[in-house]
């Protein structure tokens, strides 16, 4: 595993690296460590059309790819670059520790190889947590922008982290999203600052346990040199913080959507304010923005709201760059997307919400819900999700594969919610979901589609879920127009 190191200044020359996977991570590491010279080998599980594609390119350029066999430890193999989302027990991984080969994720290299071209490296501003990274991260390159500086939102969010170290901007800044999988294969990156938004249980068929990811995700803190940011209402996260090998100076930040402490950021009177990064925290507070520059100002929104705040504020960024930044964020879709407003009914999207944490969040943020739910439940259980939201359930719309479990429930925990259980699992059912939901809703209601679970036994992905549930709220409001 990763925790077998080499230098950090590797000669590259001759060097027999094996990258595992094609696709965001894999193709540019093999680019990157091609044009330093090593001998790379890409390993690739699928065989399909794409991945043919993409081999060759990289076969044009000098580079050996082995489709359908991602197995298999090339011979002579002295590193091994795998793309995040390969499990620790795969074959591969187990004959490289075997023979005594260390494993790096794309984001370990992208650290190792920032500044290799004489280039000062930009610092990084990491976030990491169960849900709600990408939005964090952002906002926070909004704010970063804001203040001036140049920025980009790179890593699990979408964009080559290597792309970005590697590429022609010179960045003053990144704002760096990290996934649990990515921080496995990391043992070596050192943030400016970090934050840990939340935990709860999630990819635990690839960590092992909760304590596995737990402490996979704690790696974002380790060698922080200003900042560690955790969230107050999640005592995981400030435990994680306590465990953390820092710089000597770094400090622990909080974040609540209460009044904030010495040393942390809050809300006072639907106001954020700063009591970490001000001269006197004992007795001077910052503020930095109105809850209604958040958008959306749901409570989960503006806690990640707070934890970019932190990091930026953490980066020495002036508090009108952080209000100026969140005004201009935009939300990308799918995460809790107001829809359409029908006989003054709501219609929000938050096809994003595909666990149950998520989903808890979402349900908190509206006070009397048409629920829309169901999907691949992924090993999760309901109870304490239905348990918490009871009271704000004007009934609850079910579709998906294992939409017994989320219906089984609600019967031991809100037995008067009327429930519609939508026997299908055809794309089309999205559209009978809505109207069923609407039925149901009452004037001043929220028709929310926040499913608690995986889209694959329906559609695509979340994304595609989303917009079937758009495009049957915009026919309806066409129909009621």
């Amino acid at each position: 595993m990763g925790s077998q190191e080499v230098s950090s200044t590797v000669d590259w020359q001759g060097k027999h690296v094996t990258v595992a996977g094609l696709g965001v991570s894999g193709i540019p590491a093999a680019r990157a460590l091609h044009e330093r010279g090593a001998l790379v080998t890409v390993v690739n599980d699928g065989n399909d059309e794409r991945a043919r594609a993409q081999a060759a390119e990289l076969e044009a350029l000098g580079i050996t790819v082995r489709l359908g066999d991602g197995a298999t430890l090339p011979p002579s193999t002295e590193l091994v670059v795998t793309a995040p989302g390969w499990q620790p027990d795969k074959p591969l991984f187990l004959a490289a520790a075997e023979a005594g080969v260390p494993v790096w994720g794309d984001v370990e290299l992208a650290w190792r190889l920032r500044g290799d071209d004489g280039r000062k490296p930009a610092p990084w501003l990491a976030v990491t947590g169960t849900n709600g990274k990408t939005t964090t991260v952002r906002m926070l390159a909004s704010i970063l922008e804001a203040a001036g500086l140049r920025t980009a939102a790179v890593g699990n969010i979408g964009v080559s982290l290597l792309d970005a170290v590697l590429g022609e901007t010179e960045y003053d800044v990144l704002a760096v999203e990290l996934s649990s999988y990515q921080l496995h294969w990391a043992p070596s990156p050192r943030a400016h600052s970090a934050a840990v938004l939340n935990l709860a249980p999630d990819h635990l068929d690839w960590h092992g346990s909760m304590a596995a990811y737990a402490a996979d995700k704690g790696r974002v803190y380790e060698g922080n040199t200003v900042a560690c940011v955790y969230n107050a209402a999640d005592p995981a996260t400030e435990d994680l913080v306590r465990e953390a090998d820092v710089e000597e100076g770094c400090r622990a930040i909080g974040f609540t959507l209460g009044a904030p402490g010495p040393s942390q950021l809050g809300v006072v009177d639907g106001i954020l304010v700063d009591r970490a990064f001000v001269a006197n925290r004992q007795k001077q507070a910052q503020e930095l923005a109105e809850v209604t520059d958040v958008n959306p100002p749901a409570p989960h929104n503006i806690a990640n709201a707070l934890a970019a705040a932190a990091l930026a504020r953490a980066f020495g960024v002036e508090p009108a760059a952080v209000r100026d930044g969140l005004r201009a964020f935009r939300p990308d879709a799918h995460r809790i997307e107001h829809v359409a407003d029908i006989d003054e009914v709501r219609y929000v999207d938050d096809s994003k919400a595909t666990n149950t944490h998520a989903t808890e969040a979402s349900l908190a943020a509206y006070d009397s819900i048409v629920w829309i739910a169901g999907g691949l439940a992924k090993g999760a259980t309901f109870d304490e999700l239905v348990t918490g939201a009871a009271k704000r359930l004007r009934g609850v719309v079910l579709i998906g594969a294992d939409r017994a479990l989320i219906r089984e429930a609600l019967t031991r925990h809100a037995p008067e919610v009327p429930v519609v259980d939508l026997d299908r699992t055809d794309t089309g059912a999205m559209s009978e979901a809505v109207a069923r939901a609407a039925e149901l809703a009452r004037p001043g209601d929220t028709v929310l589609l926040a499913p608690a679970c995986a889209s694959m036994d329906m559609f695509t992905n979340y994304n595609k879920r989303g917009e079937a549930f758009a495009d049957a709220v915009r026919a309806r409001a066409d129909e009621s127009a």
